[in-house]
């Protein structure tokens, strides 16, 4: 069952995150499904309770502009957005830094990050006690509707989370706004602060281009817009049984013999703990000299096997 905790509980909440467990949590839009976002086990364990059919990137929260900042690359436009908004319902998407604590799971091995500063004392509350970045999407049923209350977080995911923090109603009960700074100024989801208050700020926004039937299939750039991700340099074979010395392998489960190299997302066949190592994989054989491709032994669809699947297929694609 999960624990119903109320605002006087935080220490118990963030003892539970980080702990490596899921919180449900009110934030000014909706309510969040939390984990410790430097978790990448914690941050897998998101999807797995959503059933998120893709590793799409989370919205990560901090208490703080400066303790935002100290993760991802923060230019005058973000500073000027993060001084009129900030805490509020406005996520940007700006790069990582180098270094950035955040696990590459909850940005779906992407090269940004979606940062927001919530305003809300229990969100605050909660991330000032857990001492660090908390990766939440809304605390839902992918697919399902957006929760405002503690009741409905239950509705959808009790048993499936440690606990959720009753904070009463969320006064917006629409998601935050979601701004590309990434590259020029590119709106990719409407929400809690308008266009027109933006640009106020900072000029003109770009809109996005209508999503087609395809890219509606594909992983997302952000909350809010479709994008593929981030895909290896060396071409990536799927479903090996046998692999060659100029080869590195992602393996899953016991190895096979030969590799080049070898990077091991889980020993004992556990579909959560690939998950949580799966981009950094990519990227550790990826940067690996001497090698000419990457082979990926099976992984079982079940749980998120699926995910995991859906973006090795993604990754393998002809570029």
């Amino acid at each position: 069952m999960t624990e119903r905790l109320g605002p006087a509980d935080i220490a118990r909440a963030a003892t539970l995150l980080r702990a490596g467990e899921l919180v449900g949590f009110p934030t000014e839009t909706v309510y969040g499904l939390g984990a410790d976002a430097r978790n990448g086990r914690a941050v897998a364990g998101v999807f797995e309770a959503k059933g998120r059919p893709h590793f799409n990137p989370l919205i990560c929260h901090f208490a703080s502009a400066e303790a935002a900042f100290a993760q991802v690359e923060a230019d005058d436009r973000a500073r000027a957005l993060a001084a009129a908004f900030w805490p509020g319902p406005l996520t940007l998407v700006l790069p990582r830094r180098d270094g950035c604590e955040v696990d590459l799971l909850a940005g779906a091995g992407l090269d940004t990050l979606a940062v927001r500063v919530p305003a809300h004392p229990v969100a605050l509350a909660l991330i000032a006690a857990m001492d660090g970045p908390v990766a939440a999407p809304s605390a839902n049923r992918s697919g399902g509707v957006s929760p405002t209350t503690a009741a409905h977080v239950l509705a959808g995911l009790d048993g499936r989370i440690a606990a959720v923090i009753d904070g009463g109603a969320c006064p917006v009960g629409v998601e935050s706004t979601v701004l590309d700074l990434s590259g020029g100024a590119v709106l990719l989801r409407h929400g809690g602060v308008t266009v027109e208050a933006i640009e106020a700020v900072i000029g003109r926004v770009g809109r996005p281009l209508p999503i087609t039937a395809a890219e509606a299939s594909c992983s997302l750039r952000s909350p809010g817009m479709m994008l593929s991700h981030y895909a290896p340099g060396l071409p990536v074979r799927l479903g090996a049984v046998e692999v060659s010395a100029d080869e590195g392998l992602l393996a899953f489960g016991a190895p096979l013999a030969g590799a080049g190299a070898v990077f091991q997302l889980s020993e004992a066949s556990d579909v959560r703990e690939a998950a949580a190592r799966l981009f950094a994989g990519l990227r550790a054989l990826d940067a690996m000299p001497g090698l000419t491709g990457i082979a990926v032994m099976p992984v079982p669809e079940a749980g998120l096997g699926a995910a995991i699947n859906d973006r090795l297929t993604r990754a393998a694609a002809p570029r």
